[in-house]
């Protein structure tokens, strides 16, 4: 697995490096945007540790900029504690966020739970690994949607998000629900982050988001997948 690293702060960056390397990942580094996102398009990348603040091109462009022609998944690192940095890294595209200052152990904890989820272990007759809903097919061996034929590139978030709600149609989840299953108990972010990823879900999957086919809202309550 290769992860990129892209910091301003060299010393931190080079002690990300060490630690991840430690943990057996390959490591490529860069220290501003535009670098981070020549890395991102040339090179085989698994994963991106991404500092908000950065010269040249700052993290929320490179994210957004990546997410144009790459679904990696992006963690974003922002000194910044304000809720508002965490929605705008989410809607610009990242999978998760992490607070500086941080422990190192937390990092590669993320690191490794994302990467769990993105590059499942193999199963005898993966092949067989499909969900099919009307017009949706998930392979969630291999992680790949498509809807009428067409292949939806989703993060890896958007389709933890998917699969849940498709192996369980008609089920109502709360907002909190989807942030304790799709994040975890510990995570620390709010409800809002499930919006967000919702939002971004119905752009991807529904013909007509403002009025969805597939995930619909259950005023008051929360999101449910329709019932076939």
């Amino acid at each position: 697995m290769k992860i990129l690293v892209v910091d301003d702060e060299k010393l931190l960056v080079k002690g990300i490096k060490y630690n991840l390397e430690q943990e057996g990942y390959q490591v490529v580094t860069a220290f501003d945007g535009e670098e981070a996102v020549r890395l991102a398009h040339d090179e085989s990348i698994d994963l991106i540790l991404l500092d908000l603040m950065l010269p040249k091109m700052d993290g929320l462009t490179v994210c957004r900029t990546v997410r144009g022609f790459s679904e990696v998944p992006i963690i974003m690192l922002t000194a910044k504690s304000e809720d508002i940095d965490k929605i705008l890294g989410l809607e610009y595209g990242a999978d998760d966020y992490i607070t500086k200052p941080f422990n190192i152990r937390e990092v590669t904890s993320r690191i490794k739970a994302i990467l769990r989820r993105v590059n499942p272990a193999p199963k005898n007759g993966s092949n067989k690994d499909l969900i099919i809903s009307g017009d949706i097919t998930l392979d969630y061996n291999f992680r790949r949607v498509t809807i009428k034929d067409k292949v939806i590139d989703l993060t890896s978030k958007e389709f933890d998000l998917l699969e849940l709600f498709v192996k369980n149609p008609g089920k109502v989840y709360t907002r909190e629900n989807l942030l304790d299953i799709a994040w975890g108990f510990d995570y620390p972010g709010d409800v809002r982050t499930v919006d967000v990823h919702i939002r971004r879900l119905r752009e991807k999957i529904e013909e007509h988001p403002a009025e969805p086919e597939y995930i619909k809202t259950k005023w008051g309550v929360g999101y449910y997948y329709k019932k076939d």
